[in-house]
């Protein structure tokens, strides 16, 4: 687990809160009509603007993978994650719509942080609003469990307690991670109990991206052709909420938390 010294979570915090600040804007935008590529073309803009670089823009797992393409991750409806900003991706009365950045902050030799939102296209009917009501409460319901001595699989736990009784799919092929010194470090933070995960005790200077997607439907998720898209294999509608954390002595830190949000 990669912890950070206090001169590093520092600079997480300064550019987390200018993450929130940027996040803020973008969903600002959403609205019928609108095309993701408008939303992405100012996401860049603002980034470079507050002396950051995108974490997404060129990303790849491996060499064989061709790099992102957008500066945000897209993802309408049925998507779950990793959607591409497209001009032909326009936004419709009733979509939902998830806002997925990472910024390095500074721009050389920085760190990351992590965020995503869901928000509506609009009006949306209130099952739909249901489903994003839960999915960020759920965020919360993890952030509550990232203090000192508690571990990776409590933050699972108590995102699973709260979701299951509301008979939303909690996708397991993707998951949180450790963020800072790259987009994504150890631990992988799932948003259900892991009991391998109880391994991972949290400790001061941990810093972690915690991000349940769920779904209306299945768990279960394909990729796209494009190769990066990820949607629900049965077509419902998923929501993610993300922030990235700081574990301290006095409790978790949500260093990407939006001005909306205080």
């Amino acid at each position: 687990m990669y912890i950070k010294q206090p001169q590093e979570v520092e600079t997480i915090i300064e550019g987390g809160r200018l993450m929130g600040e940027i996040l803020d804007e973008l969903a600002g935008m959403v609205a019928p009509g609108v095309s993701a590529f408008d939303i992405d073309k100012k996401a860049e803009e603002l980034i470079i603007k507050v002396g950051g670089r995108p974490a997404f823009k060129g990303y790849r797992t491996r060499i064989s993978e061709p790099p992102f393409p957008s500066t945000i991750c897209a993802s309408v409806n049925d998507e779950v994650v990793h959607g591409i900003a497209s001009k032909e991706k326009i936004l419709n009365e009733g979509d939902i719509f998830t806002i997925d950045i990472g910024m390095q902050y500074p721009k050389k030799g920085g760190y990351f942080t992590d965020t995503a939102v869901t928000v509506p296209v609009g009006s949306v009917d209130e099952h739909t609003m249901q489903l994003l009501n839960v999915t960020k409460k759920s965020l919360f319901k993890g952030i509550e469990q990232a203090t000192v001595g508690n571990t990776v699989a409590d933050i699972g736990a108590a995102i699973q307690k709260y979701v299951d009784p509301q008979g939303y799919g909690i996708v397991r092929d993707l998951v949180g991670h450790g963020v800072g010194h790259a987009v994504h470090e150890e631990p992988r933070v799932p948003n259900y109990y892991d009991k391998e995960r109880e391994a991972w005790e949290l400790k001061p200077g941990v810093v972690i991206a915690i991000e349940p997607m769920l779904t209306m439907g299945t768990r279960e998720v394909v990729t796209a052709e494009d190769g990066w898209t990820i949607l629900t294999r049965d077509g419902s509608l998923s929501a993610h909420f993300e922030h990235t954390i700081v574990i301290t002595e006095d409790g978790p830190v949500i260093a990407t938390q939006r001005p909306s949000e205080k």
